[in-house]
C-alpha cells in the first residue's frame, strides 16, 4: 500500500528508543524526512543511524536534542524541523516514560514530571507545529497515549491520569484543525516488548521488587491479560502510527487507536 509519505518532514519524540525508534525508522522506510528528537545526543546519533539504514533513497534523517517538557521545546523543535528539513507535515508526539509506583507514595514531583511529558509538552509541540501545517493546507499529528489512558492502571496513577488528559488534549486539537486539513489522532499501545518494559532496571523489573515475585512472573501475568496472548511490538505500533500520519488516513479525525492486542475490554 502507498502510503504517500515521500518527501513529508516529520518530526517523532523519544526517537532515539522502542516505539519512537521504530516510528522513525517505518516513516523513513516510507521515504519521509525524519528529525529524531531526544534528550540524549550520543542514542540520537546511534538511532539516526538505524534510521538512514533502513530509509528508502533520498530521504533523510537529522536530530535534534531537546527535553519535551522544556517550556521553549516546542517552538525550538519545531523550528528546527523547518531550518533543517525545510518544512513541517508530520508530528509524532511519542516521548514519555512511566515507572512502578504504589498510589500512596506518589509525590508532587511524580505528578508534575507526567504532566509536563503527557500533556503541557504534546500541547506546546501542536501549538506550535499545526499554524504551520495549516497553511500548507496538511498536516498529520500523532499523540502516543497508552492503555492505561483508556483503563487507569495501578501501576502508576499519574502515568494514567495524565495519559487519560492527552486523549482529550488530542480530541480537543482534532476539533479545532480539521478544518484547516490537520489532522489529529491518538495511539493507544499496550504492554510493548521495548526497553522501557524490558531493559535492565525497566517495569518489568520494577514490578517484580513491589510485588515479591520473579521478573518472569511479572511478564507471564501481563501477557496473560492481552487476548493475544503477548506483548505488541514496536513495529507494530509504528506500522499503526505510520498510517496515521498518511495520505491513506485521510478520513481518521480525533480518533484513539487501541494497538494492544485486546488489552483494553470495550470500546472507546
Amino acid at each position: 500500500m502507498e502510503l504517500g509519505l515521500k518527501g513529508r518532514r516529520c518530526v517523532v519524540t523519544g526517537a532515539s528508543r522502542g516505539i519512537g525508534r521504530a516510528v522513525a525508522e517505518t516513516l523513513a522506510g516510507e521515504g519521509a524526512d525524519v528529525l529524531l528528537v531526544g534528550r540524549g545526543t550520543e542514542a540520537l546519533r546511534e538511532a539516526a543511524a538505524a534510521v538512514a539504514e533502513a530509509a528508502a533513497p533520498g530521504a533523510r534523517a537529522e536530530t535534534f536534542a531537546a527535553d519535551v517538557t522544556a517550556a521553549e521545546a516546542g517552538e525550538a523543535i519545531v523550528a528546527a524541523c523547518v531550518e533543517r528539513l525545510g518544512g513541517i507535515d508530520v508530528l509524532v508526539n511519542n516521548a514519555g516514560t512511566s515507572s512502578v509506583v504504589p498510589l500512596e507514595r506518589l509525590e508532587e514531583a511524580d505528578w508534575e514530571q507526567q504532566w509536563q511529558l503527557n500533556v503541557r509538552g504534546p500541547e506546546r509541540l501542536m501549538r506550535a507545529a499545526a499554524p504551520r501545517m495549516a497553511d500548507g493546507g496538511w498536516g498529520r499529528i500523532v499523540n502516543v497515549t497508552s492503555s492505561s489512558g483508556k483503563r487507569p492502571s495501578a501501576t502508576n496513577v499519574a502515568y494514567a491520569v495524565t495519559k487519560t488528559a492527552q486523549l482529550a488534549l488530542s480530541r480537543a486539537y482534532a476539533e479545532a484543525w480539521a478544518p484547516r486539513g490537520v489532522l489529529v489522532n491518538a495511539v493507544a499501545p499496550g504492554p510493548t516488548a521495548s526497553e522501557l518494559w524490558m531493559g535492565e532496571g525497566g517495569l518489568a523489573d520494577q514490578a517484580a521488587a513491589v510485588r515479591g515475585v520473579d521478573r518472569e512472573q511479572v511478564l507471564e501475568a501481563a501477557s496473560a491479560r492481552v487476548p493475544l496472548g503477548r506483548y505488541s511490538t514496536p513495529g507494530e505500533i509504528a506500522d499503526a502510527i505510520a498510517y496515521l500520519c498518511s495520505e491513506r488516513a485521510a478520513n481518521v479525525v480525533g480518533a484513539a487507536w487501541s494497538v494492544d492486542g485486546g488489552a483494553v475490554p470495550y470500546f472507546i
